[in-house]
């Protein structure tokens, strides 16, 4: 990254600001680092408030047993009653099991804080010239609205969020994404969007400002990162109701043991039965779920994703449809005219000239590319511009763009169907030749752009599509994980049928308009699929909002980062790979320790029970295989294990479990071995160990 003093929306010294490769850096970094820690320890503390405990039902059971044990132990002081070591020991025990439950939640939340409170530090003021009437004027950025022109110049900050409406240049954007590579920026198209505090480094642009101060884009990555408001996913809503329906038959089964144990001649105490609770519910998962989710939209960011929420992170893991847009996805983005080919009967300088024509109002690389190649071909003979010509802008709807000169002349050019439409509404007709010419441009996978003067067609413009580099490697890897992917473009079905080969998508929409786009998520989702979406133009808004994950470009437009759940910093079209990654892990890390916990519930109840009835049950010392010492020493060291395994787990929480590509059998045969008969395993052993210590004290 380079250290330079550049910010967001009007900062300086965003030097400090980490970028991709730092926030790799802090995800490697030892998660037990003092500062987080320390701020962590505090807030488990404050935590202990019942409100906020309630969220989490297994431990809000653990917390008020604590209180219960709490009350008796203090009683038993005053009245110097018996076993009040053991009572006190049980008390301890259940409060450090609250509090390292707590820490582990607030070990998640200050990880987001500590790189919220960084990016804060890089927000400053800075200045920017505003453009109003033809005049420039010094202002400071926390000064610009929306709809404010910007010019911004070589060397100089952009000072807010907006978009290229002139010009283009190179940006430096390694304050947000860490990569020193800059990239390039300009009016029209799909790479139009800018952030502020990235800093050009070539040429001039004006720029819209698209957000006041105040709601830029690091405002919005601050709230994010500190993942105050994180709503509970699908999945992890259904595993606190069975964590909750545990809890409570566990609750009965404890309760149910008072008498049983009355009519065995044995009086089990308050203390020793909510100890007995806490051992038996599955303390472990429940203390580290709300951790595990905060811990997933940390991960995102670490891959340079902004993620706007957790249950976005976790229900990437459940995507099986993927549609990607062609131009600036899949492929580099700026087509480039190659060739003209005009018709039996029109000069191929004629076909340049109009087209260059009918390219003059067209900001778009596609357009720019028309211009240099006919000047390229007419050189001396090529046309001026106009004075007082009437651009018509491209338009999804259309499809098409142009421009009506004063002497009456109709320069249009686009799609084959486009053109079709616009000459029958003049009179005119497509010549069955044109339509020849143009699938022979499409089967070699490059894009026909129609050029028509009035009613007439005069031929066709070759643009050549490049795929990205490794882009069909990343779809193979897609379709490892079990995804469809399914590329989306506005092309003619011949050229969208060559590049989905070359690129091996599984399927194709061409000559999609936004409403296609919109209509085929919607009938996906009806079919039970998750579908994500990946854009970055405004015709991707609506797509991008209906999406299940809608994950935009940061290099896009305003509307497309604003409709999407999604930003990637990067802009990498296939970065889907490593969000779906995060959420399948995210879902790995929840089972893997949610077996964990089961298992150990199974140990601790093998280890209890007999030892708790061994005296008045003689029968049941088959089943003491651990050999305890005795019954206080049994609830202790399984208590004591209880308490000491969740600090244990927190790493495996935060980092989650290594994913691997495999099946949903795969992963539960791995789960069962790994987790599961080491939930069992790791129980008996450690259970056995403590309760040796604990008869080598002689206290229980």
């Amino acid at each position: 990254m380079n250290n330079q003093n550049t910010s967001f929306d009007g900062s300086t010294d965003a030097g400090a600001l980490p970028g991709k490769t730092e926030r790799r850096r802090a995800r490697n970094a030892s998660i037990f680092e003092p500062a987080l820690v320390s701020a962590a320890a505090e807030q488990s503390v404050r935590m202990l408030n019942p409100v906020v405990m309630a969220r989490n039902p297994v431990m809000f059971i653990t917390e008020v047993g604590a209180v219960l044990t709490t009350i008796i132990t203090l009683y038993d002081v005053s009245k110097g009653a018996a076993g009040l070591l053991y009572n006190l020991a049980v008390m301890v025990i259940l409060w450090l099991t609250v509090l390292f439950s707590n820490f582990a939640e607030s070990l998640a939340e200050a990880r987001g804080k500590a790189q919220a409170d960084s990016l804060k530090r890089t927000r400053q003021s800075t200045a920017a010239n505003r453009l109003r009437d033809g005049k420039i004027t010094p202002v400071g950025s926390d000064e610009l609205q929306e709809g404010d022109l910007v010019v911004v110049s070589l060397g100089e900050l952009i000072p807010g969020d907006g978009e290229v409406v002139e010009g283009v240049a190179m940006v430096d954007e390694s304050a947000i994404t860490g990569e020193s590579a800059p990239v390039v920026r300009e009016a029209g198209g799909d790479r139009s969007g800018v952030v502020g505090g990235t800093r050009v480094i070539s040429d001039r642009i004006v720029v819209k400002i698209t957000v006041s101060a105040g709601n830029s884009f690091l405002d919005r990555m601050i709230a994010l990162v500190e993942g105050a408001v994180r709503q509970k996913t699908p999945n992890e809503l259904a595993l606190t109701v069975t964590l909750a329906g545990l809890t409570l038959a566990f609750l009965m089964v404890t309760g149910s043991l008072w008498p049983i144990g009355r009519y065995f001649g044995i009086t089990l105490s308050i203390p020793t039965l909510v100890a007995l609770l806490v051992c038996l519910i599955p303390t472990t998962i429940g203390a580290l779920l709300s951790a595990i989710g905060l811990a997933g939209m940390d991960r995102a960011l670490s891959a340079n994703v902004l993620a706007k929420s957790g249950k976005a992170v976790e229900l990437a893991g459940d995507i099986d449809t993927l549609l990607l847009d062609k131009t600036g996805t899949i492929t580099i983005g700026n087509r480039q005219a190659t060739s003209f080919i005009p018709l039996d009967g029109v000069e191929s300088r004629h076909l340049a000239k109009v087209a260059m024509e009918a390219s003059f109002g067209d900001q778009t690389p596609e357009g720019r590319s028309i211009v240099l190649l006919a000047e390229s071909l007419l050189g001396k003979e090529a046309p001026a511009e106009t004075a007082g010509a009437e651009v018509i802008a491209f338009s999804a709807q259309t499809r098409l763009s142009g421009l009506n000169l004063p002497d009456g002349r109709q320069l249009r050019k686009g799609s084959g169907d486009a053109v079709r439409k616009y000459l029958a509404e003049l009179g005119g007709a497509m010549p069955g030749e044109l339509q020849s010419l143009a699938d022979s441009v499409a089967r070699r996978g490059m894009t026909p752009l129609v050029v028509a003067e009035g009613n007439r067609a005069l031929g066709v413009v070759e643009l050549s599509d490049v795929l990205k580099p490794g882009i069909t490697d990343r779809f193979r890897r897609l379709r490892s994980m079990g995804l469809r992917v399914v590329m989306v473009t506005g092309d003619n079905p011949l050229t969208a049928a060559e590049i989905a080969r070359q690129s091996g998508v599984d399927d194709f929409i061409a000559e999609a308009k936004p409403e296609d786009k919109l209509s085929y998520i919607r009938k996906e989702q009806q079919g039970g699929r998750l579908v994500a979406m990946m854009g970055d133009g405004t015709n991707d808004a609506p797509a991008l909002a209906q999406a299940d994950i809608g994950v935009a470009m940061n290099s896009g437009t305003q509307a497309a980062k604003e409709a999407g759940n999604m930003v990637d910093l990067d802009s990498d079209p296939t970065k889907l790979i490593e969000i779906i990654e995060i959420g399948k892990q995210l879902l790995m890390t929840r089972g893997a320790l949610t077996t964990f916990s089961i298992a150990n519930d199974v140990a601790k109840y093998f280890a209890i029970i007999p030892a708790m009835f061994l005296l008045a049950i003689p029968g049941l010392r088959v089943l003491n295989i651990m050999g305890l010492a005795s019954p206080q020493s049994a609830i202790l060291s399984a208590l004591i294990f209880n308490a000491i395994i969740i600090p244990m787990l927190i790493p495996i929480a935060l980092k989650g479990v290594k994913y691997r590509p495999l099946g949903a059998e795969a992963i539960l045969r791995s789960n069962l071995l790994v987790y599961g008969f080491g939930g069992v395993i790791v129980p008996f052993v450690g259970i056995k160990v403590i309760d040796l210590l604990l008869s080598i004290t002689g206290l229980f």
